[in-house]
């Protein structure tokens, strides 16, 4: 099966700061992919640089076989999403022409989250963190992309919103063919609903993986190792 999409030796960084160095990774239809690495890794700046948003200083971002569209509106047009770190929600508005400012409607929004519908009328601004990032990937999975990439989905969310916004996805890949990469801290969280994994550190893999075959134990060793943190704490 071919890649929806591919990066191949990608390196970029910020003035004379290399925050990535010759990643490679790719993606396919129907599988959630996650990517995992200390703070400090490189991980945004390869969300970035893959789309579009940080300069390429090498290498090479190929979707669906030919060289990725630019500027990234256009890398959207195709069939990508991108969920920064930073829920991207207008505060002011309604729950409602939140979901409308994306292209997928309401209507599809509430396919996954059907909760929304008692928020509707309810500006963003005083939705809880959860419901805001619920808010997020609701309307990023309506407008029903080929591949979304997603920074930090967990951060400070409770356990129960975390398993709620992982089964979205887990199921959006499953029904619709959607292609994740996910940026998470929460190992075991994520490889649950995982198929694969990369572990990044200073700016390049360090492993990978079938996310099934590791369990977390192997993987959590590996985290620590890059880190120079022996997992027996000797």
């Amino acid at each position: 099966m071919s890649a929806v999409l591919e990066v191949d030796g990608l390196s970029t960084g910020y003035g004379e700061l290399t925050a990535v160095r010759e990643v490679s990774l790719h993606l396919e239809a129907g599988e959630v992919v996650a990517l995992f690495g200390p703070n400090g890794a490189g991980k945004t700046s390869l969300l970035l640089a893959t789309v579009g948003a940080l300069p390429r200083w090498a290498g090479s971002v190929a979707w669906e076989d030919a060289p990725a569209p630019r500027p990234l509106h256009r890398l959207v047009r195709a069939g990508l999403g991108f969920v920064p770190d930073q829920r991207s929600i207008v505060s002011s508005l309604s729950t409602r022409d939140n979901l409308l400012l994306g292209s997928g409607g309401i209507d599809g929004a509430l396919a996954y989250f059907p909760e929304l519908a008692d928020h509707l009328h309810r500006p963003a601004g005083l939705l809880s963190g959860g419901q805001q990032q619920i808010l997020t990937l609701a309307r990023a999975l309506a407008a029903r992309p080929r591949a979304l990439l997603i920074d930090e989905l967990s951060l400070g969310l409770a356990p129960q919103v975390v398993e709620r916004l992982l089964g979205a996805l887990r199921r959006a890949a499953d029904e619709e063919g959607l292609a994740v990469l996910l940026v998470e801290q929460q190992i075991r969280r994520a490889l649950a609903i995982a198929d694969r994994f990369y572990l990044l550190n200073h700016g390049v893999i360090v492993t990978a993986g079938e996310a099934h075959e590791d369990g977390g134990t192997a993987l959590e060793e590996a985290y620590l190792e890059s880190m120079g943190i022996s997992p027996d704490g000797g």
